[in-house]
């Protein structure tokens, strides 16, 4: 019988992690001159977790072009620069025995500031936000072009996974809703098709045995948005097209009416991760307020999820990881703990 816990190793493909703790990727909207490159803000923010003990340290969502970041503050891939500034980052995260993912997206619809941005259809998030430009059907084609310089890119960088960001209301997400696609070409006939063929160009670019992740949104919280059923199809497309593991986070693609307000509390996305690994029998990565350490492990150790991904406890605690086990443990110290601060842990 498995008895996993938050410090079980998992190895996935040829990703092998000491434990099952991922740094969620979010935004730092810190990149100084708007030109998509990190700075010593990424490597020391980055880096440190892996430090930390976070066994895979995942980047920001990384653009694939100028007007798809969220803003200008974002980071990007489409060129050898960013390429070479991501490289310092993989390397100071495997010095410290960590595995570097990175996340690549892009905002469509929700590029706040790209002058016109576009999306599926010409159809804005809300009132708020700009009215996109509906890509034409060659134009769709060379934003898959687009996606596979940037996982081309990010191997070269010397990532251990690669995860495409199809969740959040983002570009991929907006192509597999309903709410935002209308098109009337192939890529609104077979809403995932958009996804499926990013996902067959990152394979391409990827070698054999590394994982691709995809995250998705398990559910859209809107009254004519879809629910985890169309999530558990969206995550099975994906996967048929070479999805490896699926991270599983929710909502994203329309405001959210009252009604429709998910929980806050602590591991209300959990649900959505364990159906899809029940319907699918894939490994999942859950998110969702998991940074108690007791429900990080419990999330683990009941087998809803294969990895969690950390993120506001991350942000408050770059040693979260250690803190973890030190309270829960475990392992042994020793073998978590830079000796440098093993007295820290003593007791």
């Amino acid at each position: 019988m498995k008895d996993d816990n938050l410090f079980t190793p998992i190895k996935i493909k040829n990703l092998e992690l000491k434990n099952r703790i991922m740094m969620s990727p979010m935004c730092q909207y810190s990149v100084i001159k708007q030109d998509g490159v990190p700075t010593n803000w990424h490597n020391q923010h980055y880096i440190s977790r892996a430090v930390g003990g976070t066994a895979l340290v995942m980047v920001e969502m990384t653009n694939v072009e100028p007007d798809g970041r969220i803003t200008d503050f974002c980071l990007g891939l489409w060129n050898n620069e960013q390429k070479l500034k991501l490289k310092e980052i993989v390397d100071g995260i495997h010095s410290y025995d960590a595995k570097a993912a990175i996340q690549i997206g892009h905002a469509g619809r929700k590029a706040e500031n790209a002058e016109v941005p576009v999306g599926p259809s010409a159809i804005p998030f809300d009132e708020t936000f700009k009215t996109p430009r509906a890509l034409e059907t060659n134009e769709v084609y060379a934003m898959i072009e687009k996606y596979r310089y940037s996982v081309r890119a990010a191997v070269e960088a010397g990532f251990d996974a690669i995860e495409i960001h199809g969740a959040h209301g983002y570009l991929i997400h907006q192509f597999h809703s309903p709410r935002s696609n209308q098109r009337s070409d192939e890529f609104g006939q077979q809403l995932t098709l958009f996804g499926e063929k990013v996902i067959e160009a990152a394979k391409e670019e990827m070698p054999e045995d590394m994982p691709l992740i995809v995250r998705i949104s398990g559910t859209e919280f809107v009254e004519d948005g879809y629910g985890i059923d169309g999530g558990i199809a969206i995550a099975k497309a994906y996967h048929e097209a070479g999805a490896d593991i699926i991270d599983v986070s929710a909502g994203g693609e329309g405001p959210i009416p009252p009604y429709g307000k998910p929980g806050t509390h602590a591991g209300y996305q959990v649900p959505y991760a364990r159906k899809i690994k029940e319907a699918l029998n894939i490994p999942v990565i859950a998110v969702g307020r998991l940074d108690d350490f007791a429900l990080a492990n419990a999330v683990v150790g009941n087998n809803e999820t294969d990895i969690v991904a950390v993120g506001r406890g991350l942000l408050r605690n770059p040693y979260w990881a250690l803190e973890a086990n030190h309270q829960l443990k475990k392992i042994d110290k020793s073998s978590l703990v830079p000796y440098q601060y093993y007295d820290g842990f003593r007791g």
